[in-house]
């Protein structure tokens, strides 16, 4: 079978004396002894990009970010520790993409471990490109369906415009945000304001969770993967609506 990216990652992150594999913000990390040297990460908040992120020497980042920004970039949150990012389908040589993993395990991994490892890895490269369902879910056939209903519905009510937030789908009601779609765990959810005194409530039918982030302020998160009723999402949306909504959308809304 024709190997794609997703593989080859793994080829070239396991091969290293005790790396495993973990999720991390659903994205596969990989570590040695507790100590992370490399994430795998795909359109992260929407940037598009399908890279590893390597806990890289000192200097490295400066090195390569300046000089091959087509290749590399610095990535955000570990970027300021050093981290270096590594495009993985801009023609970057699989070679050297094993040759920067090991830079990177060797920063982390005990002397004794990293003294085992012997000559780089060399691998096939991958002949199978990533979907543009795989990069981003909220291209698939399901999820176009089910924003398409969604904007329908949305569409209908005063002053509401639809943007993105951390590369997802939001839905707001003038400045504030009322609705959301996102990708969880390959499932698709949409996200509603509900109270925080009721999310236990709809939290006894499985298909709702509380989400993260904004749980706290009493969103609840409702799987749409298989099954999305209209009535039910207009209920749902139509409540959020009304509770960031001002009095002049509602005035409207009524009219």
């Amino acid at each position: 079978m024709a190997k794609d990216i997703n593989q080859a990652v793994r080829e070239v992150c396991l091969w290293l004396p005790e790396a495993e594999e973990f999720i991390s913000h659903g994205f596969p990390n990989f570590r040695v002894r507790g100590k992370t040297f490399a994430m795998y990460v795909i359109n992260h908040h929407g940037d598009g990009r399908v890279a590893l992120w390597l806990s890289s020497p000192a200097g490295a980042q400066a090195l390569y970010a300046s000089k091959g920004a087509k290749q590399f970039f610095v990535p955000p949150y570990v970027g300021p520790r050093g981290w270096l990012g590594v495009h993985l389908d801009k023609g970057l040589s699989w070679r050297r993409i094993a040759a920067l993993v090991r830079d990177a395990y060797e920063k982390v991994a005990p002397k004794p471990l990293a003294a085992k490892i012997g000559d780089t890895i060399e691998i096939k490269p991958p002949t199978r490109s990533l979907t543009a369902e795989q990069i981003d879910p909220m291209q698939s056939k399901r999820a176009q369906k089910v924003l398409k209903s969604v904007r329908k519905i949305f569409s209908a009510w005063p002053e509401v415009a639809e943007g993105a937030q951390f590369g997802t789908p939001v839905w707001r009601a003038g400045k504030k945000s009322f609705a959301s779609a996102y990708h969880d765990k390959g499932r698709m959810r949409l996200a509603f304001w509900v109270g925080v005194d009721r999310q236990a409530m709809f939290t006894l039918d499985e298909r709702y969770r509380i989400p993260a982030y904004l749980g706290h302020n009493g969103w609840i998160a409702l799987d749409v993967a298989e099954i999305c009723n209209p009535d039910e999402v207009r209920e749902l949306a139509l409540g959020s609506y009304r509770h960031f909504a001002t009095r002049r959308m509602l005035s409207a809304l009524e009219a």
